[in-house]
């Protein structure tokens, strides 16, 4: 009989399967704005809802019409300033120059790091700088009282940057309403999962010698080696992944329009500044989301003109 093509079960986009080392997600690539902006914010993942917006695209068929919009909705309380960082790409990889320290900081920062007690130092000769900041969980009321850290990327304007000392940062300042924005998180834990469940493995006859869900073979007998590629059982889930251009559909600082009846579900009422984005956004309840500027926009982001938000019950 001829030989079935029998492609690879399971996807290999991502590949190590590896798990986040870190709660809070990292960002690499940045976008190169030539204004005078912070780049990057961190906010708390609250729930879903949904929204009506009126269609302005003339060339859609729902012109003029309600259109219903799911949407996530993402508390941001304001961050503050640890720091200055100032970066030097070297022989050996980029290292830390100077660093100048904001002179007021929350006593709940020392549940994360030891607060540094060093004088300012101003730069000598640095390539690029980062403002390293810390959210205030306090303010959220979710049990949650150690900060999470992270850096942003900012403008290469020392002044610029020295003026979000011992100040608050809001989301306001950093992202506007109708813009496209990168999210970057880590994804929800799932445990120890087998091949069906992690990588889509067909289930086997009940006939089949050893197992039902597993694989038929691990390799061939001569090399004497398992490949890489070989669909194995394990851990399953938290994973560091990023999302292009979420369009920001609604930014207020007004929670109760958008706080349904009992609160959301698992996490409660929202008391901060918040922000609607189109569609889901990764991972689970209460994990911090860190929300960029896009660095992938080929269009331009329309407006949304929202006639109705949902504030019905999201308890079951």
């Amino acid at each position: 009989m001829p030989t079935k093509h029998h492609p690879h079960r399971g996807s290999m986009q991502f590949w190590p399967r590896a798990r986040s080392s870190k709660h809070c997600a990292r960002v690499k690539s940045w976008n190169r704005s030539k204004d005078n902006k912070v780049e990057g914010f961190l906010g708390y993942k609250v729930g879903m809802t949904h929204v009506l917006f009126k269609e302005k695209n003339s060339k859609s068929p729902r012109k003029d019409m309600e259109v219903f919009c799911p949407c996530t909705v993402i508390e941001c309380p304001p961050m503050k300033v640890y720091s200055i960082r100032f970066y030097k790409n070297t022989g050996d990889g980029r290292k830390v120059v100077s660093e100048i320290f904001s002179k007021k900081v929350d006593k709940e920062l020392s549940r994360k790091i030891q607060p540094s007690k060093k004088d300012n130092k101003d730069p000598e000769d640095f390539d690029y700088m980062r403002l390293v900041v810390y959210t205030q969980p306090k303010l959220l009321g979710i049990g949650k009282k150690k900060p999470d850290m992270i850096e942003v990327a900012v403008s290469d304007d020392v002044e610029y940057a020295k003026s979000f000392l011992d100040k608050e940062i809001k989301i306001s300042d950093v992202h506007k309403e109708g813009t496209f924005v990168d999210i970057h998180g880590v994804t929800t834990g799932k445990g120890f999962a087998g091949t069906v469940k992690r990588y889509g493995v067909k289930i086997m006859s009940h006939k089949a010698e050893k197992t039902k869900r597993g694989i038929g073979s691990m390799g061939a007998w001569t090399t004497k080696k398992v490949t890489y590629t070989v669909a194995q059982p394990g851990k399953m889930g938290y994973h560091l992944r990023t999302e292009y251009n979420k369009l920001c559909i609604k930014l207020g600082d007004k929670p109760e329009e958008i706080n349904p009846k009992g609160g959301f579900v698992r996490y409660g009422l929202v008391k901060n500044d918040y922000i609607l984005l189109e569609g889901s956004v990764i991972g689970p309840r209460k994990r911090p989301i860190t929300i960029t500027s896009a660095i992938r926009t080929k269009i331009k982001a329309q407006p949304k003109e929202i006639t109705y938000v949902s504030l019905e019950s999201k308890q079951r």
